[in-house]
């Protein structure tokens, strides 16, 4: 009776969601002072654009490598004073979640958790660079995870008297 019991347990244990970080690492890292040292000279007043990018990939039944690409161009005036550009990535698992829920957990929960780690890597190699620390402001990826489901289906909408569809 005991084994039927266990074997009960057993199967509710494997219809309960799970999510689980198994690694966090850098997969590419570049940072670039196109004109160093006469930027130094300069009055340090820079104008930062922030470029972000979300991409996953199945690595096997239920783990997903997520892949939080960035890039920061900061300029002084016209000048370029560096660019960095990092792609920060976990390999997370993720089972009894599908459907939505896991396009929500792939494309917004984990840059979220993945963000941190890019920001502090940007923050070092700036200022290995010898300019002053950047210390990026959060970002909501909920809410860029959801225009762009809105984008999808505004585009999917409008693909539809054509007879394709997109999901």
């Amino acid at each position: 009776m005991a084994e039927n019991q266990q074997a009960a347990a057993g199967s509710d244990n494997e219809n309960k969601a799970q999510f689980a970080l198994q690694r966090i690492y850098v997969k590419d890292l570049s940072f670039e002072s196109p004109n160093s040292p006469v930027v130094f000279q300069e009055q340090w007043k820079p104008q930062v654009n922030l470029d972000l990018n979300t991409a996953h990939t199945k690595v096997s039944d239920n783990q997903y490598e997520v892949v939080l690409s960035l890039t920061v161009t900061t300029k002084i005036d016209e000048k370029v004073a560096y660019i960095v550009e990092i792609q920060q990535a976990g390999v997370f698992l993720v089972a009894g979640i599908e459907g939505p829920q896991l396009g929500q957990m792939l494309g917004a929960y984990c840059p979220t958790i993945l963000f941190p780690y890019a920001r502090e890597a940007i923050d070092g190699v700036v200022n290995k660079g010898s300019f002053p620390a950047l210390m990026l402001a959060p970002v909501n990826f909920d809410a860029i995870y959801a225009q762009a489901l809105q984008r999808k289906q505004e585009e999917g909408q409008e693909e539809t008297p054509k007879g394709e569809q997109t999901h």
